[in-house]
């Protein structure tokens, strides 16, 4: 059963900067792509950071309001971690680095999990060569979930209950509704049952699994 990867949702072309693209280019290019952060590219292409919104309004973070004022925003650990940045003028000083990439060939769960883990909303794609070759955000991640139920109900009859399970399973009745799946019928084996039951939870597209099927022996009890 083959899962959905990044390079099936993400975006591209994708709106980059170098390390030597200045502070103005780099908020006008935020403002007319309307996005919240760009990929830092090297000479050759590599991702080597990336510089957002948040990183360009350091600057007018720690602005000084009053003559010699010389305001600090408090952080946790009391060290002042946004004045570099405060002072930057290319993209090279601004962005935040290394960057968080995902490859292209990565399941869309895992780049999933991979944002929840760095707090990021969005993540270079990079080919087997660490260069460029796409963006995929939360709303591309989301992508798997507007499949057709038709769609959803083919690849669990073919890939799950046909392919994969090597077992008779004319018994099986599959439903989906609004991306909820029903199992209904009966198996052999409970095992089997359990089996078919995780394997569907894993299609892409599947929203909840609604267990509805019986077995005839229960193979999962130790003597």
């Amino acid at each position: 059963m083959r899962h959905v990867t990044v390079k099936d949702v993400m975006t591209w072309p994708v709106i980059s900067v170098v390390e030597n693209t200045c502070f103005k280019d780099i908020a006008g290019m935020l403002l007319t792509h309307a996005v919240s952060a760009l990929p830092v590219l090297d000479d050759d292409g590599h991702v080597v950071g990336v510089v957002s919104e948040a990183d360009l309004l350091r600057k007018e973070e720690f602005r000084e309001r009053f003559p010699g004022e010389r305001y600090r925003p408090p952080t946790p650990s009391g060290q002042d971690l946004g004045t570099g940045k405060a002072r930057g003028v290319v993209a090279r000083q601004l962005m935040s680095t290394p960057a968080v990439t995902v490859g292209e060939e990565v399941s869309v769960i895992s780049a999933c999990r991979l944002m929840q883990s760095r707090g990021v909303k969005r993540l270079p794609v990079i080919d087997e060569h660490g260069r460029l070759a796409g963006i995929v955000s939360r709303c591309d991640l989301m992508k798997v979930f507007i499949r057709s139920d038709r769609d959803i109900q083919r690849d669990i009859r073919e890939h799950v209950l046909v392919e994969s399970l090597w077992m008779d399973t004319s018994c099986v009745q599959v439903t989906v509704k609004d991306g909820v799946v029903t199992l209904s019928g009966r198996m052999l084996l409970r095992r089997d049952a359990q089996i078919a039951l995780w394997m569907t939870r894993e299609v892409n597209g599947v929203v909840d699994v609604v267990d509805e099927l019986a077995w005839e022996r229960d193979d999962t009890c130790r003597i």
